[in-house]
């Protein structure tokens, strides 16, 4: 897909050398962000069939997984229904695919070619890695708010705060698990590869994750990997906004430190961190010359 705003010019006018003003430089920048993520809101829109894909899994094991065992588990042991408990879970499991492929993008981009020429328009590199961040973090909360419409099928109100709050927690999830694929897209060059490391980690990760099963039902060793686990940080953030509007619904067993629950602000603050730390780092590798 052509990206019109990312040509690099036939001929130079005096602006795009380097000691062209900031103002000037600092709207390419923007204007390239803007152009990729406009690219992967297009992709979306031209692509239904893949995004109903996308929810399938999420909503198959929402409703046959968890009406299953709904009746099986004694709402007193979770806090709250199974099929109100699986659904953040559900919500960080939609919101993780869409952002995983923007690093399997990247790795096909190079391999296409397209990514040279994306290295030709007079922005930066770190500008590019952003554009793509941005993008597959908007794509990815588009996909989680989707599912979020079926918040009234497993109990949960649709109250306008409580959507805001769950949207603004997927924005942080999307955006940290974005960056860290990205982080790992850079180091990478087959997309083979990618996928087989994904195929290794995300499943564990998502098990480990809360969104299934209360942590503390962990042994002491997989309790440790779930306090180091983004996905845990994103599921618990999600319950928790659930929490403050829907106290009857607050879920048990989450992210633990030291006995204590953490404060959802310190949470988000991890989320954000993490992607923060992710995205600084894979722009500084993908700014070396290849």
């Amino acid at each position: 897909m052509t990206t019109p705003a990312l040509r690099a010019p036939a001929a130079s006018d005096g602006t795009d050398g380097p000691g062209s003003a900031p103002p000037d430089r600092l709207r390419r920048e923007l204007r390239a962000v803007h152009a990729l993520v406009h690219r992967d809101l297009l992709r979306l829109a031209a692509q239904p069939a893949h995004a109903a894909l996308v929810l399938f899994q999420p909503v198959l094991y929402l409703f046959i997984l968890g009406g299953g065992l709904a009746a099986l588990i004694p709402d007193s042991s979770l806090g709250t229904g199974y099929q109100a408990y699986l659904f953040p879970g559900m919500l960080m499991m939609t919101v993780q695919a869409p952002a995983i492929m923007v690093g399997v993008r990247l790795i096909t981009d190079r391999q296409s070619g397209y990514l040279r020429e994306l290295l030709m328009a007079p922005v930066s590199r770190p500008a590019l890695l952003l554009g793509s961040c941005a993008g597959g973090t908007l794509v990815a909360t588009v996909q989680g708010a989707l599912l979020l419409c079926l918040a009234g099928t497993v109990g949960l109100p649709y109250d306008p705060v409580l959507i805001a709050l769950l949207l603004g927690g997927m924005v942080l999830a999307s955006f940290t698990i974005t960056a860290l694929s990205l982080a790992l897209a850079v180091s990478l060059n087959r997309p083979e590869v990618f996928h087989m490391l994904l195929g290794l980690v995300m499943m564990p990760l998502m098990f480990l994750s809360g969104g299934f099963f209360p942590l503390h039902n962990l042994p002491g060793w997989a309790r440790a990997l779930a306090d180091a686990n983004p996905l845990a940080y994103g599921v618990d953030l999600l319950r928790g906004c659930i929490a403050l509007r829907v106290p009857d619904q607050a879920a048990v067993g989450g992210i633990d430190w030291f006995g204590r629950q953490p404060p959802l602000i310190l949470e988000a603050g991890v989320l954000l961190a993490t992607g923060a730390a992710a995205l600084l780092w894979a722009a500084h590798r993908f700014s070396r010359p290849e």
